[in-house]
């Protein structure tokens, strides 16, 4: 897979104001954080081309934001549950595609058509998450993260993150169940 190469226009005075109190260089952002947002859009979406008009849509809200907001403690953070969002509002607002946003789907033999709708299932029923359970769970199975590394990253603890990946898991699974019995009474 060849890395999208994206080009967006940023204001030359598009600073962001950081927690150090300075502001910070938008395309200085963009150019150090700009493969972070891509691959986490694209793991959620699973489309390229959707995952671009995400990294657009971040930056450009970004670009637009207001001078006297809050700083930004950390840009990385904001960045990845920026992505987050906004590729889950691509995955809502999407009816059906033949792309899946997560390659973690179970080992057995499945037809190209069942395949293709346990990954519609799996992408709506992400779509459902609330948005820091989609982070969460974009962290850890998408991105590989550990447990510890995600509640450093999301400043929670390491108890938290681990009940929230126990519980996305769980109604995951019970959506994924409710599809395979669907399935295989339609076939």
């Amino acid at each position: 897979m060849h890395a999208a190469t994206v080009t967006i226009e940023i204001p030359v005075e598009a600073a962001i104001p950081t927690s150090t109190g300075e502001p910070g260089d938008l395309e200085q952002l963009f150019r150090d954080h700009h493969g972070l947002v891509f691959r986490t859009a694209h793991r959620i979406t699973g489309n390229a081309g959707d995952a671009e008009d995400v990294l657009q849509t971040v930056f450009l809200r970004l670009a637009g934001r207001d001078p006297s907001a809050e700083p930004l403690e950390n840009p990385e953070h904001y960045l990845r549950r920026a992505a987050v969002n906004a590729a889950l509002d691509v995955v809502r607002s999407r009816h059906a595609e033949d792309t899946a946003p997560v390659s973690d789907l179970p080992q057995q033999d499945l037809t190209p058509g069942h395949r293709r709708e346990l990954r519609e299932c799996l992408r709506r029923a992400l779509a459902r998450l609330t948005p820091r359970a989609a982070e969460v769970f974009a962290l850890r199975f998408l991105e590989g993260h550990s447990n510890r590394d995600i509640a450093r990253m999301l400043g929670a603890s390491q108890v938290w993150v681990a009940v929230t990946v126990y519980r996305t898991r769980q109604r995951l699974q019970r959506e994924i169940r409710a599809y395979d019995v669907e399935g295989s009474e339609r076939g």
